[in-house]
């Protein structure tokens, strides 16, 4: 193990949170990625406006992605973006190939969304209990973002009558 470079953190601690870090990690490229894959494939009616959305809301991703990268460098781990890593600890089942309808591709992101924003409040809960305030602060920032982008993205969601 790599020498600890967190101020005021013990090791045990430290690596710890770079377990939760890397763990929420997989999940939002993995969102991201499923995010992109929605982008290039909508059809129907409100096309331009969800496929212009979703770069933006993209974007959003990679600079929570970015973010808990570094928080891991600082707590002396090592952040792990690699595609066979996010396959296989994202939280999100593979999206589906077989939607194109805008509705369904809102429906389902939003969904996806909604499910990291869930692992994020938890994670949130960990770093406190851990004594991270850095941390947890990080995860609170992410939940609101990925919170308020489901928002932005479900408001596209057609109206049940």
């Amino acid at each position: 193990m790599r020498e600890r470079y967190a101020s005021g953190l013990d090791d045990n601690t430290a690596q710890q949170m770079t377990d939760l870090l890397n763990a929420n990690l997989a999940n939002v490229i993995d969102l991201t990625l499923d995010g992109k894959q929605c982008h290039w494939n909508l059809q129907g009616q409100g096309f331009i406006g969800v496929h212009q959305l979703l770069d933006e809301t993209t974007d959003r991703l990679r600079e929570i992605s970015d973010t808990i990268a570094e928080r891991i460098v600082i707590l002396g781990g090592q952040p792990n973006g690699l595609t066979s890593r996010v396959a296989k600890d994202s939280i999100l089942a593979d999206y589906p190939t077989d939607i194109t309808e805008v509705s369904q591709h809102v429906r389902e992101l939003t969904n996806r969304y909604k499910q990291v924003a869930e692992t994020l409040r938890k994670a949130i809960e960990t770093a406190g209990e851990a004594g991270d305030e850095d941390t947890a602060d990080l995860f609170t920032e992410a939940s609101r973002i990925i919170d308020k982008d489901a928002w932005f993205i479900g408001a596209n969601a057609p109206k049940s009558t």
